[in-house]
Formats: structure tokens, sequence, C-alpha cells
């Protein structure tokens, strides 16, 4: 399907680091959603900014910043839309007891296993960020044959 691949860009970029950021203007309940829900602990903490880092697992991290702030350019001071993140996790089942059997949380999509190879719900967060969470489970053959092994 994809027959570009990665070349270099000619120049050293060593990343570092990669995590989404939040826009809202709800810093507090949405930094406190993630920490009582996906075990996150905040790393900074302002009025207009907070840092997460999965207190677990320090290499997945997550921030969460006013939209109006003036670290963000006027265009683009709105709300975060259209995201999904995805949480892989180990026992989805349980999570969905505890997420939404026990917390309450929202049920977007029910949880089902999928051809593709994915046990998973949706929920989603107090902006209405969507919220995956999936156990990944054997493919289809039919999907099995679509894995390139590009991740190994």
């Amino acid at each position: 399907m994809f027959s570009v691949k990665y070349s270099g860009l000619g120049v050293s970029m060593q990343l570092s680091s990669m995590y989404p950021v939040i826009m809202t203007d709800r810093i507090a309940e949405t930094a406190a959603f993630y920490i009582q829900h996906f075990g996150f602990n905040a790393t900074f903490e302002s009025d207009w900014y907070v840092s997460l880092r999965h207190a677990t697992a320090q290499h997945h991290e997550l921030a969460v910043l006013d939209y109006s702030h003036v670290s963000v350019p006027v265009a683009g001071q709105r709300p975060t839309t259209g995201l999904l993140l995805n949480f892989e996790v180990e026992h989805v089942d349980a999570l969905y007891t505890r997420l939404i059997t026990e917390a309450g949380l929202p049920v977007l999509l029910d949880l089902r296993s999928e051809e593709w190879g994915q046990r998973h719900f949706i929920t989603a967060d107090p902006n209405g960020v969507l919220i995956d969470v999936i156990t990944n489970i054997p493919a289809s053959e039919a999907y099995s044959a679509q894995y390139t092994g590009a991740h190994e």
C-alpha cells in the first residue's frame, strides 16, 4: 500500500520524546481524569499546563494545555477535537469492569473482539477525547497477511 519508506532526513534527528497534548479549558479536571483512571502522575503543574507521566511505564507521557495560552498560536486556539488515544493493556476485560462498570465512564463502543487483532472498548475523557482501550489478540487469517513486520 505505501511504497514510500523513511530513508533519513539528511540531518540527525534523534527523537527524545513525543507525546500528545490535549488542548482544553478544563485543565485540572482533565489531568485528574487521567491520574485517577489511567495511572498517570503529574510531573509539572500550573493553571495553564499539566505534564503527566505514567506511573509504571515512564516512557508514556501526556500533557494538558489551556488552548487560550499565549504559547498557542491564535490560529490553533481551540479545544482538541478528532483525537483518539489508544491505550494498549494486558487485560482489557478487567479494565472494562473497573472503568465502565465500577467508575461509570461513558461507553462509546462496547467491549468486543475485532478481526484485525484487537479486543477493545472506547470511552471518552471530560473533553470528548476518545480513548480506545485495547488488548491485542490474534488477527484473522485475512488480516494477518496485512501486517508488514515494520514494527519489529
